[in-house]
């Protein structure tokens, strides 16, 4: 027998005392980052699984995970007391994933719209922070007409296990989640992944986005990024009650997630490089290689910005400092005499969208930080000084040029409008067959196969027999169904 420990591994006396009494030949420990502290998905319950080691010296055991970066797989290693073990490590490239980072507008709403209108009548997932914000999100999306399901912690389990079962079946649904949705999900044909919010590290967005495409197929992963995503973030990570070492290691992971929204760079080569793997070329496959982003000397407006930081006593947050800035006669600004600063007016040349881009930036670089004690104001960091003498340089990106294009790549079959009928056709077949018999359609056939069948378009079972994916069971299952509607011999409706 093998024995898998998951997410709701409890190794109790009672456990332990079952596990005495049965064959085992190995323990398999799957998602094993939930061991680590420094992981995404840290779980205390999984700390317990170092019993398996005592317990069972002589039991060979395997910890699997697809989202480790070195500083997880020792611990990975040092808790599960697999010391001595082998380590296969796989390439952590999705290639066939096409990677976007937008500016998040003042109507994220309307984003992530218009990027739900070229993934119609297919399967997605929507990523939300907070409860509230799922459920919201996934009313909207219902009221616009999309078959959208919300799934989170705090709901009842029938009904997350029935929005789960749902997805599970369907061609074209969106789930909107927290992270309590997906680990264990195996869908091969989510054809999308949005971020409304930030995730907590580069390890928990690799994951999160790589539930879609799992089937090999191209599919596009959306991260929607803006200033006060990092604000909270901040907040988050001020207020946690670890150590002085695990705050130091988690601030090093927030500035690599950081480092990568505002990247002008290949977004793959970046991704790659911090799980300590190398891609030679930029990929072509990423909105900074099709769009690269254009830059600007914003030395000036730096220094202008973190001056007018300064100057207001580190006690305010950014749309104040942009209303100083810009010179906008307003009740604050009178109430403090802030008209009176040298600062005052003399950043009038930027819109308010460019100076909340510049203080984006700022934040994410660490030149400032966030008292979240003081209600979000901003506050210097000793990295600023050189900057704010001369000493130093400064490009950031253009505002604008964080909102990329959406049309740049397509997740849609390239199937002509000639055959859009019979594949339809095909996919409802598959559909029906999927609940008879109660399991997800890609159990029939994948959509890797039902393109094969679509373009060969078999006349006899021999020929069925030939495209990848039918095997002899399946041929004798549903070849003579399949087989009568690309003979035009069944219609099915769609």
């Amino acid at each position: 027998k093998t024995l898998q420990a998951t997410e709701s591994a409890h190794l109790g006396e009672r456990m332990l005392n079952f596990l005495q009494h049965i064959p085992l030949a190995l323990f398999a420990i799957d998602e094993a980052h939930c061991v680590s502290q420094w992981g995404h998905d840290f779980r205390q319950d999984y700390l317990q699984l170092s019993q398996l080691a005592e317990h069972f010296p002589d039991i060979p055991r395997i910890a699997l995970t697809a989202t480790a970066d070195k500083r997880s797989q020792d611990e990975i290693v040092a808790r599960l007391q697999l010391r001595d073990a082998e380590r296969f490590i796989s390439s952590f490239d999705r290639h066939n994933l096409f990677y976007t980072i937008q500016e998040k507008s003042d109507r994220p709403r309307a984003q992530l719209w218009a990027f739900l209108q070229k993934h119609r009548k297919q399967c997605g997932i929507v990523y939300c922070l907070s409860r509230k914000k799922v459920e919201a999100t996934a009313a909207w999306l219902q009221q616009q007409g999309v078959t959208a399901l919300a799934y989170h912690a705090g709901m009842e389990t029938a009904v997350r296990e029935r929005h789960q079962a749902y997805f599970l079946q369907a061609d074209a649904c969106v789930m909107v989640a927290t992270i309590a949705f997906g680990m264990g999900i195996n869908k091969p044909d989510v054809r999308f992944v949005v971020h409304m919010d930030l995730p907590k590290s580069l390890e928990a967005y690799y994951q999160e986005t790589g539930r879609a495409g799992r089937d090999g197929d191209a599919a596009e992963v959306l991260l929607l990024y803006g200033l006060q995503d990092v604000i909270q973030l901040r907040q988050m990570l001020s207020q946690s009650t670890g150590s002085e070492l695990f705050k130091r290691e988690n601030t090093q992971r927030l500035e690599a997630l950081l480092s990568f929204c505002e990247s002008s760079s290949c977004r793959r080569q970046q991704l790659l490089a911090y799980f300590d793997e190398t891609l030679e070329h930029p990929c072509n496959h990423c909105d900074n290689c099709l769009h690269p982003p254009a830059t600007w000397d914003a030395t000036e407006a730096a220094q202008q910005a973190l001056s007018c930081v300064y100057r207001s006593g580190q006690r305010f947050g950014v749309q104040h400092l942009m209303d100083i800035l810009r010179g906008q006669h307003n009740d604050k600004v009178k109430q403090y005499g802030h008209q009176k600063f040298s600062t005052f007016g003399i950043g009038k040349d930027l819109s308010e969208p460019e100076w909340r881009s510049v203080f984006r930036q700022l934040v994410a670089s660490g030149f400032l930080d966030v008292d979240m004690e003081a209600f979000g104001a901003f506050k210097l960091t000793e990295k600023c000084r050189p900057l704010l003498r001369g000493e130093q340089q400064l490009r950031l990106r253009h505002a604008s040029q964080l909102t990329n294009k959406l049309d740049h790549v397509s997740t849609t079959s390239e199937i002509p409008d000639s055959l859009q009928p019979l594949w339809q056709q095909l996919r409802e077949l598959r559909k029906q067959l999927a609940s008879e018999q109660k399991v997800p359609p890609y159990i029939i056939f994948n959509d890797a196969t039902l393109k094969e069948l679509l373009h060969e378009q078999p006349q006899s079972l021999h020929e069925m027999a030939q495209i990848p994916g039918v095997g002899e069971r399946k041929l004798q299952l549903y070849g003579k169904v399949f087989l009568a509607v690309l003979q035009g011999r069944r219609k099915v409706a769609c």
